[in-house]
């Protein structure tokens, strides 16, 4: 297939075109088949062309496939109740994705902080984060990267190292527009970092002193990928805004941004929406993603399937002097080399392996959350041999320390 193509230039594809899929496996135009490792980035968390996802689609194409959102539709308000239900949050705003999500839980956010008279209403978000790639959730994101060639960013935000309990406190001090602290309970294109357990509950605990809210952004980290169906959920504590998206409609654009207390309060007719959010397509891919999830107990299949994954590639590669870390949650793994790694994307694809690696040197694995314990061991064994293979090749070998 030809790569000269009417697309606009913003990403850095590999010489190969996928045509089909089937749960672990994609196929390409010429039939070669390779083993997907992270589900389009956290997406098909139920793998590909899962058929209770394609029948929920196919059976609602047939009905209704949008409606404005001046009118009710059963579907929406059926899925609102699904996902309030499961996160204990009060209301939710439908969109199309999760830049879209973070957007809404910025305008939460600001909308806030002006109804309680405050002039700049400022957010702390962290260092080395991602929350989207338009010009609020941009400007939200901790990556330098992200930011060029798209200044003058936007105010209103402040930020702060990641994990770092006494930088949150000194931003405090300085700055009385303070509203919210927005992160990521795992930064996911920030190298697989994880926040600590004790910082995310000291963050709940500033919230409520100072009057903030606590958002978090569960792009990534929700619909059961670390092993509960969101992450905040392991650790008893509740945010006043949650945004999902990714795993939600197992491939099928949607995303949801989720309040509780005030901030289910804070947006009013007008002051926020979406022509495509919440569509009745979208809607029917939530909620047979969500039942298969519940019903095949997938959360708990997540935790035990990455705990077998972490484990194992441990005991094979902890030790080389190239590796630097393997952590991870749930089906959320990152296996940290000591040297930048990019190069070992192209080897893995010339192998059969499709594999992701974020800031530069972090080989992420986000596999279906369903993989049965053959598909788990084939990535095991793939994911081992092709670092032991990139390891060795003087064309890209990490140097040890």
């Amino acid at each position: 297939m030809s790569i000269d193509q009417p697309l606009m230039n913003t990403y850095g594809r590999l010489p190969v075109a996928f045509e089909s899929g089937d749960g672990v496996w994609l196929y390409d135009t010429d039939g070669n088949k390779y083993f997907d490792t992270f589900c389009g980035i956290a997406v098909c968390g139920l793998g590909h062309s899962h058929p209770a996802i394609t029948k929920a689609l196919k059976d609602q194409a047939g009905r209704l496939v949008h409606c404005s959102n001046l009118y009710h539709t059963p579907l929406q308000s059926k899925l609102a109740q699904k996902l309030c239900s499961l996160s204990d949050m009060d209301n939710v705003f439908f969109s199309n994705s999760g830049a879209e999500a973070n957007e809404a839980a910025i305008k939460i956010a600001r909308k806030f902080g002006h109804d309680k008279g405050i002039q700049t209403p400022t957010i702390i978000v962290m260092e080395h984060s991602f929350h989207g790639r338009t010009m609020a959730t941009l400007t939200a994101t901790g990556n330098r990267k992200v930011h060029a060639g798209f200044e003058p960013l936007l105010n209103g935000f402040a930020r702060a190292p990641f994990n770092d309990l006494d930088a949150i406190k000194r931003i405090s001090e300085s700055n009385p527009e303070i509203v919210a602290i927005m992160l990521e309970p795992i930064q996911g294109e920030g190298g697989l970092t994880i926040a600590e357990e004790h910082y995310l509950k000291s963050l709940r605990e500033i919230c409520d002193q100072h009057g903030w809210l606590l958002i978090l952004d569960e792009v990534q980290t929700g619909n059961g990928r670390t092993g509960s169906y969101f992450a905040y959920q392991q650790l008893g504590i509740i945010p006043d805004v949650v945004t999902l998206a990714k795993g939600l409609g197992n491939g099928y654009p949607i995303g949801a941004c989720l309040a509780k207390g005030v901030a289910s309060n804070t947006l009013t007719p007008g002051s926020h929406g979406s022509t495509f959010g919440g569509n009745p397509l979208g809607c029917a891919a939530a909620l047979a993603t969500i039942e298969q999830i519940q019903s095949n107990n997938l959360c708990e299949r997540a935790s035990i399937l990455g705990a077998r994954i972490v484990s194992a590639l441990k005991d094979e590669l902890l030790s080389a002097s190239y590796v630097y870390d393997i952590r991870g949650s749930g089906l959320m793994i990152g296996i940290e080399l000591k040297e930048a790694c990019t190069e070992l994307v192209p080897l893995a694809k010339a192998k059969g392996l499709l594999l992701n690696v974020t800031s530069d040197n972090v080989i992420r694995l986000l596999p279906p959350l369903n993989m049965t314990d053959e598909e788990c061991d084939f990535l095991i064994d793939a994911v081992t041999q092709i670092i032991r293979l990139y390891a060795a090749d003087d064309r890209g070998k990490p140097r040890a320390e």
